[in-house]
């Protein structure tokens, strides 16, 4: 019985011990770092992803952002978005100092002035941060990745070509509503449409003024009411931002001018439907901005959980959208524009 009793204790203390390593292993398992796990595309869990658009509350920029939310809840981040409720760039300044202090991993980011948050966006980087720009990019020195809605040529070619579409074979006078004056993604396609227009096909266009609304809703209405005012002859108008063509639309469409001044632009299905249907909209242009925005959170994460360093070369999955591959000044391209006319509108919600 002794030897029995001693086996039966030797075996009981084999399985006890057994038990206590099993459990100090799942211990180990499930206690580690949240960071440690991976989501969606082999991210990172946990990472803490703030989206800072030009300002909050554009309707262009909610439909981005919230395509960036969505794209961090796949891989199982925390989103979050803040910025000013105008585009200023000083203002963005104050939101990134706030975004390095609360230890966010990564900053995505669509820029006011391609220099004036630089020295920001670096403290942040220094304090262990990447930053993602979209939509309009910073100096390059200042970041570690810009998503691209299009390549600049492609959009200045489209909006060029639309509106002369618009105007029809006699050309005219036209003018460019633009967002703010440091934008800069406005800059680099207005000067790019400038020279698209110098191009023999387009000889009867004629560019006479180029004004900035700010992003303003109010102040982008009065400016196109004050172009047709000093440009009596004008036929049309480009306005290469979503809150310019929607204001501007809307102005036409209330006045003697609808019918006569043909615009066109950058703006959402959503916004510009009525305006297509009514006539003041013959076609108008944009990419998806829910797509620009989740590619951007995609892109940050891989950066955030080194999948991809930024180089040219580099390839990450971004869920539903696919692969993409970092081309160069680490610039990743989202497509070409997409045009919107009477045909096709009803086909999109955002």
């Amino acid at each position: 019985m002794r030897a029995g009793n001693t086996r039966a204790r030797l075996v009981a203390a084999a399985v006890l011990a057994a038990l206590a390593l099993g459990t100090a292993a799942c211990a180990e398992d499930t206690g580690g770092d949240p960071g440690s796990e991976t989501g969606a595309g082999g991210m990172k869990t946990g990472l803490k992803i703030a989206f800072l658009p030009k300002q909050v509350n554009n309707p262009y920029f909610t439909t981005s952002d919230n395509g960036g939310k969505a794209a961090v809840e796949e891989f199982k981040g925390v989103y979050s978005e803040t910025g000013p409720s105008e585009a200023s760039p000083s203002a963005q300044v104050s939101y990134i100092n706030t975004l390095s202090q609360q230890n966010t991993d990564v900053i995505v980011v669509s820029a006011n002035d391609k220099d004036a948050i630089c020295g920001a966006l670096n403290e942040a980087r220094t304090a262990g941060a990447k930053v993602v720009t979209f939509d309009s990019d910073t100096n390059p020195s200042c970041r570690d990745l810009f998503i691209n809605q299009a390549t600049a040529e492609g959009i200045a070619q489209n909006q060029v070509k639309l509106i002369a579409e618009a105007v029809g074979p006699d050309g005219g006078e036209i003018a460019i509503l633009s967002a703010t004056a440091n934008a800069t993604n406005q800059n680099a396609w207005i000067e790019l449409m400038k020279a698209e227009l110098a191009q023999p096909e387009y000889a009867k266009l004629k560019l006479v003024d180029t004004v900035y609304g700010d992003d303003q809703d109010q102040k982008s209405f009065t400016e196109t009411q004050a172009l047709l005012a000093k440009h009596p002859n004008l036929k049309g108008i480009i306005s290469p931002t979503t809150v310019g063509v929607a204001a501007a639309a809307r102005y036409l469409s209330g006045s003697t001018y609808k019918g006569k001044v043909q615009l066109t632009g950058l703006g959402t299905p959503n916004q510009m439907r009525a305006f297509v249907k009514d006539g003041t909209v013959k076609a108008f242009a944009l990419w998806n901005p829910a797509d620009l925005g989740y590619l951007a959170a995609y892109a940050g994460g891989a950066l955030s959980s080194g999948l991809i360093t930024g180089k040219e070369g580099d390839r990450f999955k971004a869920g539903k959208l696919g692969e993409f591959t970092v081309g160069k000044d680490a610039t990743v391209l989202l497509g070409d524009p997409y045009t919107f006319n009477a045909s096709n509108i009803d086909q999109f919600d955002f």
